[in-house]
């Protein structure tokens, strides 16, 4: 064996190993405790971790301050915090401090019990990972105990099923036996890199070497083996998987961001007012002073200075309620409402499993509908991850299904009465009628190495549980093209270190297995060299269709009908494989199995020497025929993401799958199309390298790494094309350089390597750079091979160098930090457990469901929410701004314009109802529209509905309704009072309200788009509630009871029923009302069409502009498509011949076998498409 890599049982001899710093020994806790390390300043911890793991962010001690910490991040609760303190001090109070407390005390309330509720979830998740169970040795037997209490160096007993605690290395795999002895392992130390391990194993007086195959993984599940030793080399967070874990972040939208910047500028705008009032308070108390000398005795305590500086701070708390408390508290109201909507939207509810659409977040429902980029996991979330054998073709003879197939399924052949499979009998869907009477026969020997190859040319693991066979595959594929033997008569059976046992039409046969030739993404193909029961040698072999076929011994009728099979397979974007076989002679075996030995044991070059041999026997082939196999997507995926590219969203396939599974899935999910241009990692290395040069950025030893001959081009370049890129894990920790250790091996890794060494931090950023203006230039990217913890960093990296919106969908454990890194997280109910779930922020149970959570609430969420901020800043400032006009007549000091309990019920009940049905209900289109045209969505992605412009738009619009108020009604006022000698203070304030009220209610009504009942209703409520409190608050009675606080007696009464008031408020509500109807009437007469017309427009054009068509692609490929794309990694041929997953013992006896009755009928092939 090679010294870079001894086989398990083989002495590492003088292999020198680099020197690695984390030592573990076997049950010795005592040795480990000794060790510390520093985490801040002076303060120490164990070095080697405990197993318990906590992802929850608050403890009983921490959540108050650490909860109120995070939420007086948000400016607006500081910005309340300082107001309140102002209150409190009576020379400038205008209002008692507890006023404004109860309603911020009742804001942080909502917002803490929501963290709350969302942490108490994650504390219960690692309650049930810290309690299960494991057997750990201690002393001389092993005793049950939970995770919590395992720790690094202890041995752990694993059975079959159940789930591995900690990372540590297969020490012993038995169906019974003893525990191995003491043990000492030096490897690297916790690091994230899932697919790399090096370390050295001292064991029994001799070393061993360990990498990633030896090595177990924390929350992997034991399977093919009943009972396993191993030792625990990295617990709790220094695992693999928890160190691939991001830590949780508290997610704000660009609304929130926004609104910060905002607050902070109303607040600049309001001192500085208040600071303009204040001095112009100081010059007018001089100038009365001097003008009115015979008052001088009210003065005399006071300097004009000192008037200025009261009046700034009562400036400052007048004008505080410009950012009213009560917005936000509503804002959270509309936030949860809107989520009852996707929780209760039946469109998104999965019967089959009985799950609905969850939105576990209440806060981000707004940033649903400016998604730029989705970052999707493969499997489990595009695909069903089930594969099924559709077609084949054999022999020249196409073998397809029929609709008559459900209905013959149940049928059973004649002479063979079986019952093994009675279960998976009703989970066909290809039924092989004429096929298998075709093998019944016996009478094509093509058909019969086809049908044996299928049962023999695999590295699949069976076992029996209760009369059934269980088949343990590392590919769907695999396990796709085994079951589909099976129905056809070819069961296999039983597998040993050295013999595979199948049943052929009820007649069991062993197969002695001379080689396997095994798997790897360089060959694309396997095979497997076996001895008949006859003595005849044969070599089977299966693979990528362009790789079988030129390997073949002749070219004749039969191959050129095959190819063309093969295109129309793909045309129906199924994934296709060739089989072939060949005999071969005693001669040409010894000679060939003496140069195998003789590879397989050589220290150096040992798998280029193998591949060499294995491509000398995979030669001068027989095709036997093809399969087609489809690959199960979720319901509704390729209308969902071609829906998702017309809204101008991007999505990107993050996945540990190997490309080709990755490129195939693409696809099927129409992500990939023929027409466009792929980018691997040669055109990547060209045109990262050019744009490198082109910048300057690489040294005179850099530069010698580069083609002298590249052309510059920037990344970006060529976006006229439609172009995909497709990238390898392994070449994305060269340009984000996550990896410690760099391979000098390859043309653009070594010229990382120089850039590495002769760049700065600024130039690898430059790197990082260039690589995401070259992926987002691509209409597609698909990652393969990627650990938990790079899907994040891509993540991470494209909202770094591009500021947009990010959403990460995924099933399983290994998406957790992509969703918990991206802007929003959406985790599928699958089969992969609940912990995407758990730590997303929204829930679904199919991928389709994502074009109605994005295109429809997503969209609807951002027109409430930012129509809601534009109607209550613009009722704020129409209705609060006269405070300011109102200080240029009242000598510039601090006194109110209005009643007291009109400023405390304004934004409350007069104007809050109206705003509130605009965030719970608007909608310019409906849902049916929203799908049919998802252009629409553009809109919130280019934030149109509320940014700068709009707000300051809002703000003049506001200030202006305030303006004509207030001054309408002061001129009114001038030089006339009414019939009932109206002309006093209140009876100005109350025409001023009137008028500012009846104005928002009225430019609300405008700017409303969807009407309902309870849109009415709303509007009228805030009319009524204004007259009650109206009547209430002004009554004679409360005056007489409490007249300091009700100090506006019978004024609604006196002037709302004066018909000269009540003309000067009709005045100012048309003055305010003509703008917006002008504006209208403008857009009308331009021909400035509003959404919903050119929505209107373009579909009396196009009248049948349904979803289905609009997502549906037509089936025309003529790129054919391997399905030979395992998901696992090579060596699995390796893992079988060597035994260790294998107990050596004859074959099981053969259980009864039980086929269908039914076949497809033959098919011609049809005339390939133009």
């Amino acid at each position: 064996m090679a010294e870079q890599d001894p086989g398990p049982g083989c002495p590492a001899g003088k292999q020198q190993l680099p020197a690695f710093s984390w030592e573990v020994r076997a049950n010795d806790r005592s040795y480990h405790k000794q060790f510390k390390k520093k985490f801040a300043f002076c303060l120490t911890r164990e070095k080697y971790s405990g197993n318990a793991i906590k992802t929850a962010k608050y403890n009983i001690l921490t959540f108050l301050p650490l909860n109120l910490y995070e939420q007086f991040h948000r400016m607006a609760n500081v910005y309340f915090v300082f107001v309140i303190l102002l209150q409190t001090i009576p020379e400038i109070s205008t209002l008692p401090w507890y006023t404004l407390l109860f309603p911020l005390g009742c804001l942080l309330t909502i917002r803490g019990l929501r963290d709350l509720i969302d942490d108490i979830g994650r504390h219960q998740s690692d309650r049930n990972i810290n309690s299960r169970p494991c057997e750990i040795l201690s002393g001389k037997r092993f005793r049950w105990q939970q995770w919590r209490h395992i720790c690094v160096g202890d041995i752990v007993r694993l059975r079959k099923d159940s789930f591995v605690p900690g990372n540590e290395p297969e020490v012993q795999a038995s169906s019974s036996g003893h525990p191995p002895g003491a043990g000492r392992v030096t490897c690297e130390e916790p690091n994230s890199r899932m697919h790399s391990f090096t370390g050295t194993l001292e064991w029994r007086g001799e070393s061993f070497s360990l990498d990633s195959e030896r090595i177990l993984l924390r929350g992997c599940r034991l399977r093919n083996t009943d009972l396993c030793y191993g030792l625990v080399l990295y617990a709790g967070f220094d695992s693999k998987i928890m160190r691939n874990c991001g830590k949780i972040q508290r997610k704000k939208t660009k609304l929130d961001r926004l609104m910060d910047r905002l607050v902070i500028m109303i607040f600049l705008g309001l001192l500085l007012t208040s600071l303009c009032l204040a001095v112009a308070s100081g010059f007018w108390a001089k100038t009365f002073q001097e003008d009115h000398s015979y008052l001088s005795a009210l003065y005399q305590h006071t300097t004009p200075a000192q008037q200025a500086f009261f009046s700034f701070w009562g400036f400052t708390i007048l004008l505080s309620i410009i950012i009213p408390m009560s917005m936000y508290i509503t804002f959270e109201f509309v936030y949860l409402v809107n989520s009852f909507f996707i929780n209760w939207d039946l469109e998104m509810y999965y019967p089959v499993k009985d799950i609905p659409a969850q939105a576990r977040s209440t806060s981000l429902n707004d940033q649903l509908g400016q998604i730029e980029y989705i970052f999707s996991d493969k499997t489990g979330t595009l695909t069903q991850n089930v594969m099924t054998f559709k077609k084949c073709c054999i022999n020249g003879t196409i073998y397809a299904a029929s609709g008559a197939d459900t209905a013959q399924e149940n049928k059973q052949p004649l002479g063979l009465g079986l019952n093994w499979r009675q279960q998976e009998e009703k989970k066909l869907d290809f039924c092989k009628v004429t096929l298998l009477e075709a093998a019944q026969q016996d009478t094509d020997p093509v058909l019969r190495e086809f049908l044996r190859l299928l049962a023999l040319c695999h590295t699949v693991m069976v076992e029996e549980k209760g009369g059934q066979l269980v088949y343990q595959a590392a590919s769907p594929d695999e396990e796709a093209l085994v079951l589909a033997a099976r129905d056809l008569g070819y069961v296999f059976l039983a597998r040993t270190q050295d013999t595979i046992t199948i049943s052929e039409l009820g007649v069991k046969r062993t197969y002695k297995v001379l080689a396997m030739l095994d798997f790897s993404s360089d060959r694309r193909r396997m095979s497997v060299l076996v001895r008949d029961p006859q003595g005849r040698i044969r070599l089977y072999t299966k693979g990528a269709d362009t790789v079988i076929l030129e390997r073949l011994q002749r070219r004749g009728p039969s191959e050129s009908f095959t190819e063309m099979a093969l295109d129309h397979f793909a045309q129906e974007t199924l994934r296709t494989l060739c089989l072939a076989s060949k005999e071969v002679s005693e001669a040409e075996y010894s000679s060939w199995s003496r140069r195998h030995h003789q590879a397989s044991v050589r220290l150096r070059d040992r798998a280029p020497q193998l591949h060499r041999l294995y491509e000398e026997m995979e030669q001068d082939l027989q095709l036997l025929g093809a399969t087609a196999i489809e690959d199960k997507l979720q319901d509704g995926v390729p209308e969902t993401i071609q829906l998702l590219k017309l809204g101008n969203i991007k999505v990107w396939v993050l996945t540990g799958d190997k490309q080709e599974t990755a490129v195939n899935i693409g696809y099927a999910c129409k992500l990939l199309t023929d027409d466009m241009e792929i980018l691997e990692e040669r055109e990547i290395s060209d045109i990262l390298k050019a744009y490198w040069v082109s910048n300057n950025n690489l040294s005179s030893s850099g530069e010698a790494f580069c083609s002298s001959n590249l052309s510059p081009q920037r990344p970006e370049a060529s976006r006229h094309k439609k172009r995909a890129l497709i990238i390898s894990g392994d070449l994305l920790d060269k340009i984000l350089q996550t990896e410690e250790v760099l391979k000098e091996q390859g043309r653009l890794r070594r010229w990382l390597a120089a850039c590495r060494a002769t760049g700065s931090q600024e130039q690898g950023s430059l790197v990082e750079k260039a690589f995401v203006d070259l992926a987002t230039s691509c209409q597609a990217v698909i990652c393969c091979r990627v650990t938990p913890k790079q899907k994040a960093l891509i993540v991470q990296l494209v909202k770094k160098h591009k500021n947009v919106t990010t959403l990460a969908i995924g099933d399983g454990a290994n998406d957790v930090n992509m969703i918990k890194t991206a802007d929003i997280g959406v985790g599928i109910s699958g089969l992969e457990g609940m912990q995407a779930v758990q730590c997303s922020d929204y829930a679904l149970a199919q991928f389709c469901f994502l074009q109605r959570l994005l295109l429809v609430h997503g969209r609807w969420g951002y027109l409430r929410v930012c129509k809601f901020l534009c109607c209550f800043f613009y009722k704020t400032f129409a209705g609060l701004m006269a405070q300011v006009w109102f200080a240029f007549h009242s000598g510039f000091t601090a006194q109110p314009l209005y009643e007291g309990w009109f400023l405390a019920l304004y934004n409350i009940f007069y104007t809050a109802y109206p705003v509130l049905s605009v965030g719970l209900l608007e909608q310019d289109v409906s849902a049916k529209k929203s799908l049919e045209f998802p252009e629409l969505y553009v809109i919130g992605q280019q934030d149109q509905l509320f940014n700068y412009r709009v707000f300051g738009v809002t703000f003049l619009h506001g200030a202006s309704t305030s303006l004509a108020s207030f001054y309408i009604a002061l001129w009114a006022f001038q030089d006339h009072v009414g019939s009932k000698a109206v002309g006093d203070y209140e009876s100005f304030a109350v025409t001023v309200a009137t008028s500012a009220l009846l104005s928002v209610l009225v430019e609300i009504i405008l700017d409303t788009k969807f009407w309902t009942v309870l849109s009415f209703l709303m509007v009228t409520a805030s009319l009524l509630f204004f007259c009650l409190f109206s009547f209430l608050t002004q009554s004679a009675d409360a005056f007489r009871l409490a007249p300091a606080v009700f100090r506006f007696p019978d004024a609604s009464r006196n002037a709302l029923t004066d018909p000269y008031v009540l003309l000067v408020v009709l005045l100012s509500l048309v003055v305010n009302t003509i703008p917006s109807l002008t504006i209208q009437l403008y857009h009308s007469m331009a021909g400035k069409a509003t959404i919903q017309q050119k929505i209107c427009l373009k579909a009396r054009r196009a009248p049948e502009p349904s979803v289905e068509l609009r997502a549906h692609m037509p089936r025309g490929s003529a790129r054919r498509r391997s399905s030979y794309a395992f998901s696992h990694q090579e060596g699995y041929a390796g893992l079988i011949t060597r035994g260790q997953s294998l107990r050596s013992r004859a074959a099981r006896s053969t259980p009864q076998l039980l086929h269908p009755a039914t076949a497809p009928p033959v098919r011609p092939l049809p005339a390939p498409s133009p």
